[in-house]
């Protein structure tokens, strides 16, 4: 079991072609995955937030709910998401190499109350490098630190529970 979470790690870690950059691969616990574009994310449920940035400035975005992406490869959500599940994780990689992990948990509407979004459009326009064309969006957060841009990657993982 740890191995098998430790390859999924390093898949996810590895670097992002530009081709890969303009588009977003999701991968499930099973290994199902789904690559989506940004004419794909576009047909999906939008969501409007508002991006706070560092020294008080902030965007208004838009894009997907991350839970609407999630459940394109069958990711627990709602009253399915208890029991083992709860220990899941959602692992964000970006074009640069950075990374950042979520519990799935905090990707459900149900328990949560500021939205999680991949956003792909901020103040009217769609993003740009250097900090589109995705960028994740983590309401509520106190600063934006997970918020992480350039996303290509979203991966669910099953952590192993501490013995």
């Amino acid at each position: 079991m740890k191995m098998a979470w430790l390859a999924a790690l390093a898949a996810a870690t590895l670097p992002a072609s530009a081709a890969a950059a303009q588009s977003v691969t999701v991968t499930g616990l099973a290994g199902e995955h789904v690559t989506l574009a940004a004419a794909d994310l576009a047909a999906m449920p939008r969501a409007a937030v508002t991006l706070q940035l560092e020294g008080g400035r902030s965007e208004a975005c838009e894009g997907v709910p991350l839970s609407a992406i999630l459940a394109k490869v069958g990711a627990p959500q709602g009253k399915a998401l208890r029991g083992p599940e709860m220990a899941d994780a959602v692992l964000i990689g970006a074009a640069d190499g950075y990374h950042v992990a979520l519990a799935l948990a905090e990707t459900d509407p149900m328990l949560r109350t500021g939205p999680i979004v991949l956003a792909d459009r901020c103040n009217g326009a769609a993003m740009a490098a250097p900090e589109g064309p995705f960028r994740l969006v983590v309401v509520g957060d106190l600063r934006p630190a997970r918020s992480a841009r350039q996303v290509t990657s979203i991966t669910v993982l099953r952590l192993a529970a501490a013995n």
